[in-house]
């Protein structure tokens, strides 16, 4: 009886508590800076894509051996992710808006795969990297508005 009850503890299955966790917490992060910043595509958002494709990739690798192809299941989410993408896109006169929201879609869902798979290491090292582009970008923005302007810019 005390197998089967540390069994429940440590696996959901097909699931495991430690995937979950770490998908939770790698969207969270990703899912924040998003908010903070009011763009599409906050916290719950994050959260819900990534353990979404987390649970459809960790499905698929615990039927190996049956008729399911994995690759195949993972090719119908980038698909799928895509289409939920393009509806954060719009166009608004000659501006396109969007696409960044469009594209940190795509990336949860490749780190949801990532958990699926059991890659934590690169699931962690992939929302790092996210964080980075999408902070640093920011501050290279401002940053060159900044030049933009001029130094001595006039204040009288």
């Amino acid at each position: 009886m005390e197998e089967i009850i540390i069994y429940i503890n440590e696996h959901i299955v097909p699931l495991n508590i430690k995937s979950i966790g770490v998908a939770v917490l790698c969207s969270f992060v990703i899912g924040l800076e998003r908010q903070i910043f009011g763009k599409p595509a906050g916290i719950r958002t994050s959260i819900l894509i990534c353990v979404g494709t987390y649970c459809f990739v960790g499905l698929s690798t615990s039927l190996i051996g049956t008729s399911t192809d994995t690759s195949r299941v993972v090719g119908q989410i980038v698909t799928g992710i895509g289409f939920l993408g393009a509806g954060l896109m719009f166009n608004n006169g000659a501006l396109v808006q969007g696409v960044t929201s469009a594209s940190i879609i795509w990336v949860l869902a490749a780190v949801g795969s990532l958990v699926g798979f059991e890659f934590h290491g690169a699931a962690f090292l992939i929302t790092g990297l996210t964080i980075i582009v999408l902070l640093g970008v920011t501050f290279l923005e401002r940053l060159a508005t900044r030049w933009k302007k001029g130094v001595h810019e006039d204040k009288s």
